[in-house]
This record gives structure tokens, C-alpha cells and sequence, in this order.
């Protein structure tokens, strides 16, 4: 009696070790995940499989270049693009756990939006000046899969080769590596 109650703990502690060993991956055909620049905001959007039990906690990290323009205190502006700044927008999604089917749930996650006018105008000549963000041009990206929340089980490290623009992203544009 005593081996078969060690068996059976046995077992029940393999099955949830394999359970969160998952291997979390994007699901094909689309290996790596589309993204939607939104002129002041990034969407990403896949499909995971491969996750165990438990809610799942998406978080976005996206790198890109602030478009500005500058107003003086007379309402005479600077053309757009003439003080870039590096600007890190993020955002992130959690999913409970029944919406994870055959380990395999679809996610849609969006930065916050661009804080616009920058308080204290740093990209214009001068803090009375406003400084309105216009634009984003997103060059890098992270994306990270938690499950459960704070334990990492995917994470995709993405750069763009050139900076984005407005619209869905030409996916030739962007390379993806696994990080974690």
C-alpha cells in the first residue's frame, strides 16, 4: 500500500512538473505575430499553443522614435520630426484560464497610447514651448508570455529593419528571436 500511494504522488508530481514545463510557442502558419502601428500606440496580435493551466498575462514592450512638433508661445510651430526622441510605450493582456482550449489561446495586446503634449516641451527649444507628439515610429519590440503571472514562459525579442509607419506592418520588415 505504501509504494502505491508513493507511485501515485510520484506521478501526480511528474505530471504537474511536465504541466509547467510547457513548451509555450506561436502557433503556425504565422510564427511570428502581426503587428499594427497605430500612429501613437502598437498593437501585436498571434496565436499561442504548447500552454499549461493557469491565467496568462501577455506584456508588450515597444521601442520607437517620438514624431513632435514644437508650438512657441505664438502659435508659430516647427516641422514635424525635427526633435526625435526615444519613446518605450507598453502595454499588456491577461487571459483567464478558461479561455486557454488544448493549450492554445489567440491574443490581441496594444501599448498605451503616446503621452501627448509632453510635459515641459524637452525636444523643443525651450519649456514654454508645447511640444506635441504626432507620430511614433516603432523599431524594437518585446513581447513576453507569463503563465502563471510572473512566471516566464515565452518571451520574443523583435526589431524592425526599417522604422514603422502607420498601418500593418510588412512582416518581411520584422525578425523575431526567442529570448527565454
Amino acid at each position: 500500500m505504501k509504494n502505491v500511494f508513493k507511485a501515485t504522488a510520484l506521478a501526480a508530481l511528474l505530471a504537474s512538473t511536465l504541466a509547467m514545463a510547457a513548451s509555450v510557442h506561436l502557433k503556425p502558419p504565422h510564427r511570428n505575430p502581426t503587428f499594427v502601428d497605430q500612429g501613437l500606440s502598437m498593437q501585436v496580435a498571434g496565436s499561442l499553443a504548447g500552454l499549461g493551466n493557469g491565467d496568462v498575462v501577455i506584456s508588450l514592450s515597444a521601442v520607437g522614435n517620438t514624431v513632435a512638433t514644437c508650438t512657441n508661445p505664438a502659435g508659430q510651430t516647427q516641422p514635424p520630426g525635427q526633435n526625435p526622441a526615444p519613446s518605450t510605450l507598453t502595454g499588456s493582456q491577461i487571459i483567464p484560464e478558461d479561455a486557454v482550449k488544448n493549450g492554445s489561446v489567440s491574443f490581441n495586446v496594444q501599448t498605451t497610447t503616446a503621452t501627448s503634449p509632453i510635459p515641459g516641451a524637452p525636444g523643443c527649444p525651450n519649456p514654454q514651448w508645447t511640444e506635441t507628439v504626432v507620430d511614433v515610429a516603432f523599431t524594437s519590440f518585446v513581447l513576453t508570455v507569463e503563465q502563471p503571472a510572473t512566471v516566464v514562459v515565452l518571451q520574443l525579442t523583435c526589431t524592425s529593419s526599417v522604422p514603422t509607419v502607420n498601418g500593418t506592418v510588412n512582416p518581411s520588415s520584422i525578425a523575431c528571436v526567442v529570448t527565454k
